[in-house]
């Protein structure tokens, strides 16, 4: 599974989006290459929305951004996108939310975990807090096929 330079909780520090939006895509075409499956245009398209942002997004706002740019976007061509991407590992669902969030580990599995301000609503994903829970499954005898942790509160700079 390819890894990228993410820092942990990257949505509340300081740094180039610029550089992480290109970082995050060329791990996605990466990831789609060595799996042998077709990152499209369109769902190329979907990701950079949601890469745009540390921010979750629906699925209709993800519609209305796509349908900005060009129009006769449908719902289905968008579900079906997200869709596929989360089954790379390239996006997550943010359940609390009913939103999603590019992947900032691609392709690292159904294991997430999430800081989300309730204030500004960015989200940060986490790495690894989720093989604790996991770990501990096993070890009952529980084999674990999904697992999302969401904890809400206030980042640094709306505490402020």
């Amino acid at each position: 599974m390819p890894s990228t330079p993410q820092k942990s909780a990257l949505a509340f520090s300081r740094h180039n989006h610029q550089h992480c939006e290109k970082t995050l895509l060329q791990a996605a075409r990466t990831l789609c290459e060595k799996r042998v499956v077709r990152l499209t245009p369109r769902r190329q398209q979907v990701l950079e929305v949601l890469l745009s942002t540390h921010q979750p997004m629906g699925a209709y706002e993800v519609l209305s951004t796509l349908n900005r740019l060009e129009q006769n976007v449908t719902p289905p061509i968008v579900y079906r996108a997200l869709d596929f991407l989360q089954q790379q590992g390239l996006v997550h669902r943010i359940e609390s939310k009913n939103a999603f969030i590019p992947c900032m580990h691609p392709g690292h599995g159904s294991e997430a975990q999430f800081l989300i301000c309730s204030a500004c609503e960015r989200v940060a994903e986490l790495e690894n807090t989720c093989q604790l829970f996991t770990s501990e499954a096993r070890e009952l005898g529980f084999e674990v096929s999904h697992a999302v942790i969401e904890v809400s509160g206030l980042c640094a700079d709306c505490r402020k």
